[in-house]
């Protein structure tokens, strides 16, 4: 009879989520097309008071919104950039295949392609780079044994991190006016800013190495048993990342061509010495030429979906230009949620562009944002998605050290704050950081009260649902303003925003983003549910 009663429960249930999951599409439907109807009317009706339009190449006669600065740049380089990849896929592989060359032999190579490569981005800074690389490697190599050897090395790369930034990548006249015609060649981007990136690889190679002398506590065999990719005869991140390299691949010259790997120094994704040195010595075997081929055809495909998106709406320059102050608490909301997936996809674009090039010279790195930002409704798993290398690095490097879980509210600032300071000395950025640790901590109690908790009726199960659907509405809330502050509009608009939407006229627009927000959680809960059901 209980059997029966259950049977009949799970057919209601499933009913019910069938009708339900048809009307959370029929929701989204409508609101992207009223989201899309009405950014085409803000876009046409304030393009005249708007800088940083370009003229366009489809839909002529529009414009184009370049006022990205960072976008501008890379799709601008893009030509040459694809150039240079191409001739040096053609020359480290055909070295490779010819010479059958390993990790030594790779490193040389890699090692004189990315310095042509530098010396063209910053000239006569390499200078800069070489130097507190070497002393990075000195310090490493001396003290890596010592008791207080983390201490150093993390006292030694945040004060380059810091410094580099106080004097704006120094300049050659301070250390001797017969220096000072060096300044004239300082090269065509901004070294200390990519430096940001050699700073990650320099701690990741001093805890690699360190960590090389104590007895490992990964268990290779039972990992093996327990990853898909493992079992499907690849091999997976995590493996190449943790069960470490000889001594002998140690060496200054790996170690140099790991800071300075020409398709992953600009901006990543970032990848830990370990799986680098692994993968320079025995290339990555998880992508085929057919899976290449995909995943090109694929990033082209995003590409051409951005040049859509920056012909036909205005976002970023709607956000930057200040325009959306003077504008109504909906037309505020469609332009900062345009902005972030604006965002989004040009994040995407780039660090897809630049793993894509990696993984046809035989290195393969983490990918970022394997999730669209429309389909996380929770700030932990927001960042795993998002800059999900980085996470990596952060949790196996500062996070676990730190005390993982164990002081996870406590660690959760650290991490931020440093996470703000690695992006630039910016106020909005702390502010932006210090939001989001403000918001983390809520989430992280109320998931660890509901960790134990266990449906055992239809009824506790919807209310769970409901729950979870108005938690996750009020977490995107909490993300598209900590992500607005910190990367669009700064802590001084604050109070602007705020006033937006606080009055007569914006609170009906709260209600009904947060019901938004509500509906696209539900629809995300339902796309849990099939993932669950193909494993």
């Amino acid at each position: 009879m209980n059997n029966m009663t259950q049977r009949n429960t799970n057919k209601i249930g499933s009913s019910w989520r069938r009708r339900e999951l048809g009307f959370l599409i029929l929701y989204a439907l409508s609101f992207y097309f009223f989201i899309i109807r009405r950014s085409l009317h803000l876009s046409r009706d304030h393009h005249v008071k708007l800088y940083g339009l370009r003229s366009g190449w489809i839909f002529p006669p529009r414009l184009n919104d370049l006022s990205d600065a960072q976008w501008r740049n890379f799709r601008g380089n893009l030509p040459i950039l694809t150039t240079v990849f191409l001739v040096y896929a053609l020359v480290a592989n055909t070295l490779r295949s010819v010479f059958l060359l390993r990790a030594k032999g790779m490193s040389i190579v890699w090692l004189i392609l990315s310095f042509t490569y530098l010396f063209y981005l910053h000239q006569a800074c390499i200078i800069f780079i070489i130097s507190i690389a070497s002393l990075n490697f000195l310090l490493v190599k001396v003290f890596a044994r010592t008791k207080f050897f983390l201490y150093l090395l993390w006292t030694f790369n945040l004060f380059f991190l810091l410094s580099n930034r106080v004097f704006e990548g120094y300049s050659f006249s301070a250390i001797g006016l017969r220096w000072s015609y060096m300044d004239n060649f300082r090269g065509t981007f901004r070294w200390h800013i990519c430096f940001n990136f050699v700073v990650l690889r320099m701690i990741s190679f001093g805890y690699d190495y360190h960590w090389a002398h104590d007895h490992s506590h990964f268990d290779q065999k039972k990992h093996s048993q327990r990853c898909q990719v493992c079992k499907s005869g690849r091999t997976c991140y995590q493996l190449l990342q943790e069960r470490g390299v000889q001594d002998d691949k140690f060496t200054f010259t790996l170690y140099l061509c790991y800071l300075v790997y020409a398709p992953l120094y600009l901006a990543g994704p970032i990848v830990s010495f370990n799986a680098f040195a692994s993968q320079l010595d025995v290339p990555q075997n998880n992508y085929k030429l057919r899976d290449l081929a995909w995943y090109g055809l694929r990033w082209t495909f995003c590409f051409f979906l951005m040049e859509v998106m920056t012909h036909l709406f205005r976002y970023n320059a709607l956000a930057i230009s200040g325009l959306w102050k003077q504008l109504s608490p909906l037309d505020v909301f469609i332009i900062g949620y345009g902005v972030l997936n604006f965002m989004w996809l040009k994040f995407l674009l780039i660090w897809r562009y630049f793993r894509y090039w990696s993984l046809i010279y035989g290195i393969d790195s983490p990918e970022n944002m394997p999730k669209c930002i429309n389909n996380c409704y929770d700030l932990e798993g927001f960042w795993k998605s998002w800059h999900a290398s980085y996470n990596k690095w952060i949790v196996r490097y500062m996070y676990i050290p730190l005390g993982g879980s164990k002081r996870k509210v406590f660690n959760v600032w650290i991490v931020f704050t440093f996470v703000a300071i690695w992006h630039d000395l910016e106020w909005k950025l702390l502010c932006w950081a210090w939001l989001t640790c403000l918001f983390f901590v809520p989430e992280m109690v109320v998931k660890s009260a509901v960790s134990t908790f266990k449906a055992e009726s239809a009824v506790t199960e919807f209310v769970f649902r409901e729950l979870s659907a108005i938690a996750g509405a009020i977490t995107i809330t909490c993300l598209m303003v900590a992500n607005l502050v910190g990367y669009v509009i700064g802590p001084s608009s604050i109070n602007s925003l705020a006033s937006r939407f606080l009055n007569k006229q914006g609170l009906p627009v709260l209600g009904g983003m947060f019901v938004t927000f509500y509906v696209g959680t539900k629809l995300m809960l339902h796309i849990r549910d099939a993932e669950r059901k193909r494993q």
